[in-house]
């Protein structure tokens, strides 16, 4: 038996439905019927003062009047009772409850109070509840059926044939959406363990049962439909126990809006909406992203039945030469490669298929002879057993009712000696026969091509994710700040906050064009003039920057001309002073920022910068902390990295100062989140010459 708080909420051997109806057209009547219907092998209790009994059902008047704990009562009465009900249920000693009820806090306005009256309760007594506004939750082991769903009416066929004894569950933040996943993979062959509707989350939400499912031992994978993470610590260590046990979740992540259409202070910002943190979250734990139902039962499918790939290269065996282009255009479009076998390789195939047959990649043994079928397995057994591929796609026609060119001795046999994953497309669309007899044979069938590369594309990212070491942990002690800063720090002030984690910066601030002159001439020039203010966060578009002075002249006259400019561009600014910068040597131009998400904290920004990053979008996302292996590893995902690894013959470009100074930011994001919004270093200026880097700019926000 299982020890984690919620086993009592998903395997209760008593349940309650308050204010139970015989009337099925109402969702009460509903709820009572279909946990008979489903078998449910417990005490079912109904609640309603109006009834004796329900359907040979002994009805109690109340809660209280049942006698003896209870695991969990199922609550779909008006909204406004809710609050007292789950009060009397946690009097009554009732340990769990399921509130169907709508009219909470989605209905905004008043419907909220009734909302926060609900938490009031959970938290007073120590009751747990799922909901409100949720539709229930099905065990299909248990025989469970907390909901009005349709999708579990039909009762289980006992002729089924599933791909995989593993099983998947689902955790949908919408209750139709969950079981229309749950119905979708069910048709495709998948078994399932639990589909829950968390609803509002008032209290159980998302990531209590993730936690849950991934301790499940019946649960093997978990596909989840987001649409707002409420316990963001707590959901990111369930990813984290999740990628230690090598459970894989699937998500679905809807309301992908950026934050791009607001106003921002940053670059960063403007870059970085709420989804690229999800997104961030995801990369870094190996959550698995789908767009849609079809690609998420495709994923899982394959995540059910195929070991994880050591490589990137995929074989090919089809029927069909058509077939078989189209397959590999289709993985490679997914990120794939279909490598040409070598000559050796190629020479063991040909005596084992038809001459007029191709033994390439892909392999097409033709679906002309009788031999067909009996030719492809060989030649998968052949080509699963070679070491130039790393998995393994079976292109042929289901369509028949009566034969399939499929042997499942032997491709469980092929499976189980090569552990590599094998999945099947049919160009036809399947009949209830063929699907069958892939599933047979451990098989997932995608009668979508694009689905199944990219299926098999994330499979293989799912790997590689699971390969890469997680960032070494940081604990910070919380950092103290200048006291008065105001709402945007100019970048004097900002490098002063920062500079526990910054090089040493050549630079000096200024109030008179002489004392620009006589600082210019002590750091040496060239230098650079930028004018300091919170009130021009973009300095360049106000004209307050001048660069490449290159004596005294030039800069007494510069900052002259540039103060009067940024005067007429704002007249009312508040004006800190002048910076006086060394030029710094001829590089490349990166972006560092951070925008601290209310859901999961600090998330870091690397890209190619300047005043071109937001024309480009060359960036990439992470949580913090960020070691310096992840850092390396950001910075060379950028599109335009071969910039600095020597594109074109051009030099490589030393990556340890920046990885270091990426690091270092992470562990300041995470020591000053409860007072820093947000901050941005643009540009950041990798020396071209190997000597390092400089700060060029920085900006901070502050909270509040």
């Amino acid at each position: 038996m299982s020890s984690h708080p919620l086993h009592s909420f998903f395997w209760p051997e008593s349940i309650a439905v308050l204010g139970a109806s015989p009337d099925l057209h109402r969702i009460r009547g509903r709820l009572l019927h279909q946990l008979r219907e489903n078998d449910f092998p417990g005490r079912i209790l109904p609640i309603n003062p109006s009834y004796q009994d329900i359907g040979g059902l002994k009805c109690f008047p109340s809660i209280g009047a049942v006698g003896g704990s209870i695991d969990l009562a199922l609550i779909a009465i008006p909204a406004a009772g809710v609050a007292a009900a789950v009060e009397e249920c946690a009097k009554a000693g009732v340990k769990n409850t399921l509130i169907i009820s709508s009219g909470f806090a989605e209905e905004g306005g008043s419907a909220g109070g009734m909302q926060d009256d609900l938490i009031a309760v959970t938290r007073q007594y120590g009751i747990r509840a799922c909901g409100p506004n949720c539709e229930g939750y099905f065990n299909t082991m248990g025989k469970v059926a907390t909901t009005f769903s349709p999708t579990v009416e039909t009762q289980e066929d006992p002729n089924a044939v599933y791909v995989s004894d593993k099983r998947i569950g689902v955790i949908a933040q919408s209750g139709g959406i969950g079981f229309a996943l749950f119905n979708r993979g069910k048709a495709a062959g998948l078994a399932f363990s639990y589909v829950i509707s968390t609803g509002n989350e008032a209290d159980l939400g998302m990531a209590d049962f993730l936690d849950y499912m991934i301790e499940d031992k019946h649960t093997h994978a978990v596909m989840l439909f987001c649409e707002a993470i409420r316990k963001g610590p707590e959901f990111v260590a369930a990813l984290e126990k999740a990628r230690r046990l090598g459970k894989p979740v699937i998500a679905i992540k809807v309301g992908k809006s950026d934050a791009g259409g607001r106003a921002t202070a940053s670059h960063t910002a403007s870059l970085s909406g709420s989804y690229t943190a999800y997104r961030a979250i995801f990369e870094r734990y190996g959550v698995i992203e789908a767009e849609d139902a079809d690609e998420a039962v495709a994923i899982a499918g394959v995540v059910l039945t195929c070991p994880l790939p050591r490589g990137r290269r995929v074989g090919i065996v089809t029927v069909s030469g058509g077939g078989g282009a189209w397959m590999a255009d289709t993985m490679t479009q997914h990120g794939l490669i279909v490598p040409g076998l070598s000559v050796a390789t190629q020479a063991s195939l040909r005596p084992l298929m038809p001459s007029y047959g191709a033994s390439g990649n892909p392999v097409d043994v033709t679906a002309q002879g009788s031999n067909t079928g009996p030719a492809m397995m060989t030649v998968m057994e052949h080509l699963a057993d070679s070491d130039e591929i790393d998995m393994l796609v079976l292109v042929s026609s289901l369509a028949s009712t009566t034969r399939a060119s499929l042997d499942a001795e032997r491709i469980k046999a092929t499976v189980a000696r090569c552990g590599k994953p094998m999945t099947a497309w049919t160009y036809t669309l399947p009949s209830d026969f063929g699907r069958k007899a892939a599933a047979g044979c451990g098989l997932f069938v995608h009668s979508d091509l694009r689905a199944c590369g990219l299926a098999f594309g994330k499979l293989a990212g799912y790997a590689e994710a699971m390969a890469r070491p997680l960032p070494e942990p940081f604990v910070p002690v919380a950092g103290a700040l200048y006291p008065g800063l105001p709402k945007v720090v100019p970048e004097h002030l900002a490098k002063q906050v920062l500079a526990a984690w910054l090089p040493e910066a050549r630079e000096k601030l200024v109030t008179s064009a002489d004392a620009a002159a006589d600082a210019a001439a002590v750091l040496g020039f060239p230098v650079v003039l930028k004018v300091q203010s919170s009130d021009l966060p973009h300095k360049t578009e106000a004209g307050g920057v001048r660069l490449g002075l290159g004596d005294r002249s030039s800069v007494t006259a510069a900052y002259d001309a540039m103060l009067a400019e940024v005067v007429r561009y704002k007249p009312g600014a508040v004006i800190d002073g002048v910076l006086v910068q060394k030029m710094a040597p001829k590089g490349h131009e990166l972006v560092i920022g951070m925008v601290n998400d209310p859901t999961f904290g600090p998330i870091i920004m690397v890209g190619m910068g300047g005043v071109t990053v937001e024309l480009f979008g060359d960036v990439v996302h992470g949580p913090a902390p960020i070691d310096e292996a992840e850092a390396e590893r950001m910075i060379r995902s950028l599109k335009s990295s071969r910039l600095l690894t020597g594109f074109r013959g051009a030099a490589s470009i030393d990556l340890a100062p920046v990885t270091k100074l990426i690091a270092a930011l992470s562990r300041a994001a995470l020591t000053l989140q409860d007072q820093v919004e947000e901050f941005e270093l643009n540009p950041v200026i990798l020396h071209a010459d190997g000597s390092g880097l400089t700060v060029a700019d920085a900006l901070i926000t502050m909270k509040g």
